[in-house]
């Protein structure tokens, strides 16, 4: 009787967290304008570790859940770099930097282990880098457009402007950021007009 009475609370408040889910989802869908923009986060295991997280959101959604966030470096949509441990590396000056450069490659490393980029294209800041070493090939790959470079760095000062970032993100068409590869996990963040993975 107890295992039964278990069983229905089990029952019942899954199916109140299944309920509350889809209607976070009409929500989100019946507040996203047509043409809107959605930032997608996909991270998948392999098959040995089974681990999956898949992320969809309207870009306005993440803007206005930054808006409200409020800790450590992260106040309403700008992450303050003034009190951050960078190891002596102004982000702000590199990002400007950048910025303001001719397209070209910046950065060439390569040796045995390691090989890593950095480069200005087409408008594309993009930073390539791999490490063989034996515990496991990994690869990182980043893309990001320098409009969202420069709306981040319009806040002035000590601050970089997320919340402008997203906003000049969601002009471009659709677009690759980041891909991640090792022996364990494949992670891919991208933008594109659709509300799913497909």
């Amino acid at each position: 009787m107890k295992l039964l009475s278990s069983w229905k609370r089990l029952a019942v408040g899954s199916l109140a967290l299944f309920a509350a889910a889809l209607m976070i989802t009409a929500i989100i869908h019946a507040q996203t304008p047509q043409g809107e923009r959605w930032l997608h986060v996909r991270v998948d295991g392999t098959v040995a570790n089974g681990d999956m997280a898949h992320v969809n959101l309207p870009i306005s959604f993440a803007i206005a859940i930054l808006a409200n966030v409020n800790h450590d470096q992260l106040h309403h949509g700008h992450i303050n770099l003034g009190h951050a441990d960078l190891n002596g590396v102004d982000v702000r000056a590199i990002l400007d930097a950048v910025r303001t450069a001719h397209d070209g490659e910046f950065v060439t490393v390569k040796n045995h282990n390691q090989d890593v980029s950095v480069a200005k294209q087409n408008g594309m800041l993009v930073v390539h880098a791999t490490d063989g070493r034996s515990s496991g090939r990994q690869s990182v790959e980043v893309r990001v457009p320098i409009s969202v470079v420069d709306a981040m760095l319009s806040a002035g000062g000590q601050d970089l402007d997320v919340a402008a970032g997203l906003r000049a993100l969601a002009s471009h068409g659709d677009t690759d950021l980041v891909t991640v590869k090792d022996s364990n996990h494949t992670v891919h963040v991208w933008i594109d007009s659709k509300n799913n993975m497909d």
